[in-house]
């Protein structure tokens, strides 16, 4: 019997990509910094999320998801994609408020085929980017074939391949629209979670000690407009102590074992849920106050 090798099989570029943990590690976060952007993405997931209060937890949910789904069998991911559509099949209603050009009453559905581009595309746009940051440039060739790679991930999950750009090129085209636009606006409740998705992650005592250097990371990975819009500081003393952090990872990547460099980041991920909880459990409540969801 042959092995079940999953929809993306060693040798895949989305799997050789998305298998270095400094890709793992980064890349959620910053795509759902800069998905936020988009009202209808940010809003539609926050007024049915049952853990809106725990934001760390919906993170590490969808980022151990995710991982299933890139390395594990197509068992486990058909299994997966069947709990999430049926979760997705009750996300849709309309924006309660006014979002920049997106007025109260704009309709909003998790299976819109231009909303799931737009939760896709940051998310590709980002493993690129923290891989070519910090292992090496990808070919055009390449960067096609991990977009198709990507496609292929939406189309798991119902999106049809019609809607997304045909190249890596295209894509960048389009999400630099989306970043530098007009549409691009960032609710209150956006600003908080996401900054804080991105910034401010609980951890446990034993790795707090990276996370200046994992902030400094962040922040200098983000488009020009994303900072803005977020209100986060970036100096020319940020951009030269940001090269230095990135010069010493890669120089270190040489001689760091690839079992360190490689491989799954649920025990990260699990370390990040743990900590929230504890957080809570020390009496942690959140900042935002999530609107009444309006079905449509």
């Amino acid at each position: 019997m042959s092995r079940d090798h999953g929809y993306f099989p060693p040798g895949s570029m989305l799997r050789r990509v998305q298998h270095e943990r400094a890709v793992g590690l980064l890349y959620g976060q910053r795509a759902l910094g800069i998905g936020a952007l988009d009202p209808r993405n940010f809003m539609g997931t926050l007024l049915h999320d049952r853990s809106a209060d725990r934001p760390f937890h919906r993170l590490v949910a969808t980022a151990k998801m995710f991982e299933a789904i890139f390395f594990g069998s197509r068992d486990k991911a058909d299994r997966i994609l069947a709990a999430v559509h049926g979760m997705h099949s009750n996300v849709k209603g309309t924006l309660p408020n006014d979002a920049g050009r997106f007025k109260a009453g704009t309709p909003y559905a998790a299976h819109d085929p231009e909303l799931m581009l737009w939760t896709i595309a940051p998310a590709a746009d980002s493993a690129v980017h923290f891989y070519e940051l910090f292992v090496r440039k990808l070919s055009e060739s390449e960067r096609d074939e991990f977009w198709a790679d990507y496609v292929s991930f939406g189309e798991l999950f119902g999106m049809p391949a019609s809607v997304a750009p045909t190249s890596w090129r295209d894509l960048r085209e389009y999400v630099d629209l989306k970043i530098n636009g007009p549409d691009a606006h960032l609710t209150e409740e956006a600003k908080v979670i996401g900054r804080a998705v991105m910034l401010e992650i609980p951890t446990s005592a034993s790795r707090r000690a990276p996370m200046q250097a994992h902030n400094l990371v962040m922040r200098g990975s983000l488009p020009p407009r994303v900072r803005e819009l977020y209100g986060i500081r970036w100096t020319s003393a940020d951009a030269f102590a940001f090269r230095g952090v990135v010069a010493a990872a890669r120089a270190a990547r040489p001689v760091t074992p690839q079992a360190v460099r490689r491989g799954s980041c649920v025990a990260q991920f699990d370390d990040v849920a743990a900590a929230e909880r504890k957080r809570i459990a020390n009496g942690w409540t959140s900042p935002v106050e999530v609107p009444r969801a309006a079905q449509a």
